[in-house]
């Protein structure tokens, strides 16, 4: 077997497993979001996150840590007695079709996020907000919005009508509120969302677990900016002020948080103006991790052989 021929081989099989089981996990996680959902169980960003970006995780952890090794290590490159069937070949071309639409799709949302920044700062000058953490600016333009636009070098966006209607102290809060986003790393986690190579993608699940994650990253990023009682009550304001100027949008598709994101304005003054607190950080895990990776660590040589005997067994019985 020539070595071009090995390794496009192990691209064709590696493309096969890697939508094989992506389907396998995007099935699971609609099953998981429907359950959770139709329960209306409330759970953290994380869990939301995990279970939209599950699927592609999986598959392309799987295809690049377990089956790649496992090619390299048992599979004969003097071999020439197989070659390249249907069934793989068709499912390796529509993996590649999946990966090469999902980056299409991350950087239509990059560049349109990009554009959009740069036609603001146009029209923009600086604005001091006490931290330096994020530039930070005022759009000359009537539309509302309080924004925290980009994921590398992200940049606060406060357009004049904003800066006009809010207080002092609900501009400070509104603004504490984005760099809560920008801790939390939220426009990556949207951008990641967007480009992500999964079958999800094309489900109704998928947009569910992204308005789930949005609505919850709007909670912590609210917790984020309240401290205090005064700072909730101003936060508040300042979302039922820009909630009455403008209907709350959410810009899923590009990277970026606005102060309105995720909809469920009343639910978030609710809880901004009752005395709810955040409840206490679960007790770290971390022999419970230490052990897993201990386990995993152990069953990884073994794991590599069942993976190239099953993959044996699937290109000798697959048309």
């Amino acid at each position: 077997m020539s070595f071009d021929f090995y390794v496009l081989r192990g691209m064709t099989l590696a493309l096969a497993w890697l939508i094989a089981l992506n389907a396998a996990a995007t099935a699971l996680a609609a099953i998981v979001s429907r359950w959770l959902i139709a329960r209306d169980v409330h759970r953290p960003a994380a869990v939301w996150l995990a279970l939209r970006l599950g699927p592609a995780i999986v598959s392309v952890a799987f295809a690049a840590l377990v089956f790649i090794p496992s090619y390299l290590a048992y599979e004969p490159r003097l071999d020439l007695g197989e070659g390249f069937d249907l069934t793989l070949t068709s499912l390796a071309v529509a993996a590649a079709v999946m990966i090469a639409a999902a980056a299409v799709r991350g950087a239509t949302a990059w560049v349109g996020a990009w554009n959009r920044a740069r036609a603001w700062r146009r029209v923009s000058r600086p604005l001091t907000i006490g931290d330096d953490t994020v530039a930070a600016y005022v759009v000359d333009v009537d539309t509302p919005i309080m924004a925290l636009v980009g994921v590398l070098r992200p940049r606060l966006l406060v357009t004049r009508r904003v800066v006009e209607a809010l207080t002092a102290e609900e501009l400070r809060a509104g603004v504490a509120h984005e760099l809560g986003h920008f801790r939390a790393w939220d426009n990556l986690k949207r951008l990641a969302m967007r480009a992500a190579p999964d079958l999800l993608f094309l489900t109704p699940a998928a947009a569910a677990l992204e308005r789930r994650w949005a609505s919850a990253a709007e909670h912590a990023a609210d917790s984020h900016a309240c401290e205090t009682g005064q700072a909730r009550c101003a936060l508040a304001s300042a979302l039922v002020k820009i909630a009455r100027l403008m209907p709350p949008r959410t810009p899923l598709a590009q990277p970026i948080s606005t102060l309105v994101d995720g909809g469920e304005i009343a639910s978030r003054v609710h809880r901004l103006l009752s005395d709810t607190v955040a409840g206490p950080a679960l007790p770290r895990r971390r022999p419970i991790a230490a052990a897993a990776a201990l386990a995993a660590l152990a069953a990884y040589a073994p794991l590599l052989r069942a993976v190239h005997e099953a993959t044996e067994i699937l290109v000798r019985t697959l048309p």
